[in-house]
């Protein structure tokens, strides 16, 4: 099979994907072995195969589509008429475990899934994978996956959801999808997939070695190592390479072969006939076991990483000759013709066929228009409903749902004392658990032991394991567990045990799932709320790691809703507002809980209780942006800030008005993405003079942000002072407070502002 293609690839210049087309017309044209007579439809391709001569018609048919949607995009871009060419050469063979999975079993894609794609295309009526994939290609707003975006592999109806150019940070939210169908049956949760459907989660070699990789294997075994179920199909498409990083010969078997609770299964993909059966013995363990699955399937890289990589200049012809002689539709030209499927001219014919339908389309396409202003590129990014939020954040539990849950009419939150923040977000919580049975609450110790501040105590009691439970030591896989949740219609309310933490697992929701609903043009969404514990001044404990303020990551986040409360009511109404976030528009939202204050009963002196507050009515909730102002008649000094600062810069007031009888204003921000720059703006327009008080670093904080807004609003002239945290980490004992902005800090910038 391989010499006439060795010799005519010699002699065809340096552009691969022209001579891998070549090849083919060359091979068959050239083909001399024996044709058989037409098999049934039903009949095995090939003696002994378990695929059917209609299932491999169909399938050569998506290894064609997928094959002559690479060799357009390589022509096309040229010509700025498509805008992406990482392509499928070689791995048309993942067509086989779209044909042996269902439409409704979830899917998180590598970028080389064209004939995955074409192949699912055919489970549903009236869908082209080929017109669907030109409009992706060419970036038209009318891309039905991504809506001009992002060249995506996604479809609402085929349930893939799109991934962009993913190396490893799709596996965890895969993994926790397939924990999710489970955990929905636990729970009585309506799933919109079949009870017993399976995730299909394929990268490549390269990728399995990713951290992100790793520690969703180590999740996926730690699972079913406690009985579990898992029902996911890692699929690992190795072609033996990396860009130019070549996976040492053996390794993927080696290193997933011997995994406990980690199950491996081997398939050719490069040869339909043989690896068919191989795909269909891993797909049906793994929907009938509902264990994590490792498919080891086995691929080729044909024209490089993509149309920039030009691997004639780093790897030797011979080398790449070689690797050409590989091309799975050689061999499955090769089925074609042997098995009578095709005569070689009518062969010739059906690929020349599919050269044109996918040209055309691709013309087609270029000629739909593209998005052209900012409003279109962002509109699925951030929406938001303020009428249906406010009416979800407003809408109590049912009242006999709050009894069972908080012991009684007697024990009701709103009846009880003051109390301070922790105690509060601990009652918002409960609340929130009686109002949506869908929502579950999960992370680090937060079950039996109530979370390392008792923040969630109680709650596994009052709502059981089922949805109240601990995770394994894992910021990445908590993340990629809430992300499969609400990929299953669940409100999932995950915890990081300190903001620090949350840095080891940023891109779960920078990478994946804050860019969902904008890649997804709105038709997926993460609808989740994510509790951390956060900010600086715990009296010395803990170090860094223990008191980061780095809140920059967070705001640099497109998409993302960060709260900030410093009180225990504000807390309350805030929480429900960033539940109805997340239920109504299905937006990302994180819940600063500084933990300073978490215990925090007094204001001036001790003993005065000043910083314990009523839990407020279930029906009242806060509005989005809404910040509050203590004074608002002051006008000589006006503080903003946040979180710490709030009782900080009250008592610093106090000071201020005994030592040079200003009148101050206090404003908690509440809100620190987005900042609700008009109100800053309306606060400040009043203000003879402001201090901007952030605990966090200099050269990287809230304030930043809220100067900003200042000076775009003309407000620039105003004297202004900001005090704010050094760029250091935060050290142990006494001296944390060296590095912290302090109450005698404030006092000092403002006497400054006297003197100007």
């Amino acid at each position: 099979m391989s010499n006439p293609v060795v010799i005519s690839a010699r002699h065809k210049g340096f552009n691969r994907a022209e001579i891998v087309d070549q090849n083919f017309i060359e091979f068959v044209q050239q083909w001399k072995g024996e044709q058989r007579p037409t098999a049934a439809d039903d009949a095995p391709v090939l003696p002994g195969s378990a695929l059917n001569v209609r299932g491999f018609r169909e399938l050569f048919e998506s290894e064609l589509v997928s094959r002559h949607l690479d060799l357009m995009a390589r022509v096309l871009r040229k010509q700025d008429k498509v805008f992406y060419t990482i392509g499928s050469s070689g791995h048309e063979g993942n067509a086989m475990v779209a044909r042996l999975t269902r439409h409704t079993d979830p899917a998180f894609l590598h970028y080389r899934s064209g004939g995955f794609m074409a192949e699912r295309f055919r489970k549903l009526p009236d869908m082209d994978p080929v017109q669907d994939s030109a409009l992706s290609f060419a970036a038209s707003k009318e891309d039905p996956a991504s809506g001009g975006r992002h060249k995506v592999w996604g479809s609402k109806p085929l349930w893939v959801l799109p991934q962009t150019s993913t190396i490893a940070s799709h596996l965890p939210k895969a993994l926790g999808t397939a924990v999710a169908i489970e955990q929905a049956g636990r729970i009585g949760h309506q799933l919109p997939v079949p009870a017993d459907s399976i995730v299909v989660c394929s990268f490549g070699d390269a990728s399995s070695n990713h951290a992100t990789a790793q520690t969703t294997f180590n999740a996926a075994a730690w699972t079913a190592y406690q009985k579990l179920p898992a029902p996911i199909l890692f699929v690992c498409e190795d072609n033996g390479i990396g860009i130019s990083v070549k996976t040492p010969s053996g390794w993927i078997a080696n290193n997933f072969q011997h995994r406990p609770d980690l199950d491996y299964f081997f398939a050719d993909s490069l040869d339909l006939a043989v690896g068919y059966a191989q795909v269909a013995a891993a797909v049906e363990h793994c929907r009938h076991t509902r264990r994590p699955t490792f498919l080891h399937l086995k691929t080729t890289r044909l024209m490089g990483h993509a149309g920039s990589d030009f691997e004639i200049e780093w790897r030797s012809i011979e080398e790449l000759v070689a690797l050409e002689a590989t091309d799975p539709l050689l061999r499955s030209a090769a089925i074609a013709l042997e098995a009578g499927v095709y005569g070689k001219d009518e062969l010739l014919a059906v690929y020349e066929a599919m050269r044109k339908r996918c040209f055309a389309a691709a013309e087609a396409a270029d000629a739909r228009p593209r998005l052209a202003t900012l409003a279109e590129v962002v509109q699925p990014l951030a929406p938001y409903t303020p009428a249906a939020v406010a009416a979800e954040a407003t809408r109590a539990a049912p009242a006999d749902k709050r009894l069972a849950a908080f012991g009684g009419a007697d024990k009701l939150p709103e009846k009880l004392p003051p109390r301070h923040l922790a105690i509060l977000i601990n009652h918002a919580l409960h609340d929130a658990l009686a109002k949506y049975p869908e929502a579950l609450v999960f992370g680090e110790d937060v079950a039996q032991k109530g979370g390392v501040y008792t923040v969630t105590k109680g709650l596994q009691k009052a709502f059981k394991g089922a949805r109240v439970f601990n995770t394994l030591l894992d910021e990445t896989m908590i993340l990629g567990l809430a992300q499969g949740y609400a990929n299953m219609g669940m409100l999932p309310i995950p915890e990081i045990q300190y903001l620090a933490y949350f840095h080891n697992a940023c891109d779960q929701i920078r990478g994946e799932a804050s860019s969902l609903q904008f890649f997804s043009n709105g038709q997926y969404r993460n609808p989740l709320v994510l509790r951390i514990a956060s900010l600086g001044y715990q009296k010395g404990f803990g170090g860094h790691f223990h008191n980061d303020n780095s809140i920059t990551a967070l705001r640099d986040i497109p998409g993302l809703v960060v709260g900030c409360p410093s009180r225990g009511d504000d807390a309350a109404t805030m929480l429900r507002t960033l539940l109805a976030l997340a239920r109504v528009d299905g937006r990302v939202c994180a819940f600063l809980e500084p933990i300073a204050l978490y215990m925090t009963k007094d204001l001036y002196a001790a003993g005065d209780g000043e910083w314990q507050f009523a839990y407020p009515a279930p029906d009242q909730a806060m509005t989005l942006g809404e910040g509050r102002v203590y004074h608002e008649a002051a006008d000589d000094l006006v503080v903003f800030t946040f979180g710490n600062g709030v009782p900080m810069a009250l008592r610093a007031a106090r000071t201020i008005e005994a030592e040079l009888h200003w009148q101050v204003r206090v404003v908690d921000l509440r809100w620190l993405v987005p900042l609700n720059e008009k109100f800053i703006a309306g606060q400040a327009r009043t203000a003879k003079r402001i201090v901007v008080l952030d605990e966090g670093r200099h050269s990287a904080g809230v304030g930043e942000g809220v100067i900003t807004a200042i000076v775009e609003a003309g407000l620039g002239a105003k004297p202004l002072r900001r005090v704010v945290g050094a760029d250091t980490f935060t050290p142990l004992a006494g001296a944390a407070l060296l590095v912290l902005p302090g109450e005698a800090d404030v006092v000092a910038a403002v006497h400054d502002l006297a003197k100007a």
